[in-house]
């Protein structure tokens, strides 16, 4: 009796054993996946036109990733709707983190501007890193006896129905930086409107608008040819292109300033351990010398940050923008 129970308990103990092994291949053959991460090619998502501001940044870290990785990241332009139709391309992928998306502003923005049409939440998003962005910079007509954006403002406050500012749609990062300033500093100045920035060049030139808020692409010729003159940098330091035009900060204004940074993004619930290889290989790709250079030859200011910073700078960017577009009463058509 003593063998025949003896026996039992090995067969019990082998039977206990091998179901614990098949209870822990799935985890091994997942562990394996993501230790082999990635093999095969990566797409990125880019919500606006090929050869535009953000086609360029993507591409430029982008391409450096692939090689770190191991890799291509093939970037695929799905444009229209305010960059909503790309996230929604990103939100119906696998969170696997072999479809990725540029981060932009938008992907804050349209859920609140843009809540019938938009299908997915900010929160479906996980950041993979960022990167900086193109700053906008405040700019007058050269013949303005404004020299400075403090004397800009003292005017605006004293002649408010004799100052116009550009605006070059609802909801751009030109429109949301103004927007957060005069916030900050209680302006309520008449908007004029346009299809885009290099529509409204000319009538800043001229002295038609008051003032604008411009990107550094679009605004240094016109500074540099003597039709502008620039006030402030909404920016967290100098731009190189612009070297004696403070930031809005320095201009006196703190806690005034919109940068609307650029970033790559994965879905939510991709593994830990994938996105953390992302990072590591988007924040080498953007301490590589040719990388920085491709971003700033494109007036772009880098300002990197990695997964977790990138997250938190979401959620805190999440919550100014909604608290914005609620007290300035912003509103897009839909």
């Amino acid at each position: 009796m003593a063998l025949k129970s003896t026996s039992r308990r090995t067969t019990l103990t082998a039977i206990a054993g091998a179901w614990a092994a098949a209870a822990l291949l799935p985890l091994s053959r997942t562990a394996r996946a993501q230790d082999a991460f990635p093999s095969k090619p990566i797409r990125l998502i880019v919500m606006f036109p090929a050869g535009g501001v953000v086609d360029l940044v993507g591409r430029a870290v982008a391409e450096k990733m692939s090689g770190l990785l191991g890799q291509p990241i093939i970037v695929e332009n799905k444009v229209g709707a305010s960059g909503t139709i790309g996230f929604a391309e990103l939100a119906r992928a696998h969170p696997d983190g072999y479809t990725l998306a540029m981060g932009l502003p938008n992907m804050i923005t349209n859920p609140i501007l843009l809540p019938k049409v938009t299908k997915w939440k900010t929160s479906d998003f996980t950041g993979i890193g960022q990167i900086g962005a193109p700053p906008n910079v405040f700019v007058v007509a050269a013949s303005n006896p404004a020299r400075t954006l403090k004397e800009l403002v003292d005017f605006a406050r004293a002649n408010p129905d004799r100052v116009s500012v550009s605006n070059p749609g609802i909801g751009t990062s030109n429109h949301l930086g103004q927007e957060l300033f005069f916030h900050r500093t209680g302006l309520h100045l008449q908007n004029v409107m346009y299809k885009g920035q290099p529509e409204m060049l000319p009538d800043i030139a001229s002295g038609q608008v008051t003032f604008g808020l411009v990107t550094t692409a679009l605004a240094v010729a016109q500074v540099q040819g003597g039709a502008f003159r620039a006030l402030a940098v909404a920016a967290p330091r100098r731009v190189p292109v612009l070297p004696d035009v403070p930031t809005i900060a320095e201009a006196g204004f703190t806690d005034a300033t919109y940068l609307p940074a650029y970033g790559i993004i994965g879905l939510a619930g991709t593994p830990r351990e994938v996105i953390a290889k992302l990072s590591d290989a988007m924040q080498k790709a953007m301490a590589s010398p040719e990388v920085i250079a491709r971003l700033e030859k494109i007036n772009t200011l880098i300002v990197p940050a990695n997964a977790a910073e990138y997250d938190r700078l979401i959620a805190a960017e999440t919550a100014t923008l909604t608290a914005l577009i609620r007290d300035r009463n912003i509103r897009l058509a839909e």
